[in-house]
């Protein structure tokens, strides 16, 4: 039997999970959930205190938890709307659908299930 694969968008881990359980129920061959994100690096999971720690990477890692490669890239970094707060006022970020969905839900399906599955994550809240 043909495989199919579907990448579905969700706005936390925890959104996404809500699905999964149903889709295993389908037989999806693979379910995976990851965050993905612009930057590279990991995040930050700690409170962090830039005044106190000497090894201060700059603005980017501090609220974007991201690992810049060179110097440049921290600046470009840094200067985003996400890490300065500073916005131009010229994009709702809370009225776009697709805004903050940094949750990506991988999913394996049989063919035949395929359209089951879809119907499944957008019931869910996911955005095919």
């Amino acid at each position: 039997m043909a495989e199919r694969g579907i990448l579905a968008y969700f706005h936390s881990p925890q959104e996404a999970e809500g699905c999964v359980s149903k889709l295993k129920a389908l037989r999806a061959i693979d379910v995976q959930i990851d965050k993905i994100g612009q930057y590279p690096g990991h995040g930050i999971d700690e409170t962090y205190n830039p005044l106190s720690n000497s090894d201060f990477a700059g603005l980017a890692h501090l609220t974007l938890g991201a690992a810049p490669s060179s110097q440049d890239a921290r600046i470009l970094m840094a200067a985003n709307p996400d890490a300065s707060g500073m916005s131009d006022g010229g994009h709702d970020f809370y009225t776009d659908d697709m805004t903050r969905r940094d949750t990506l839900l991988t999913v394996v399906v049989d063919e035949a299930t395929f359209d089951q599955a879809l119907r499944v994550i957008e019931e869910a809240g996911g955005r095919i």
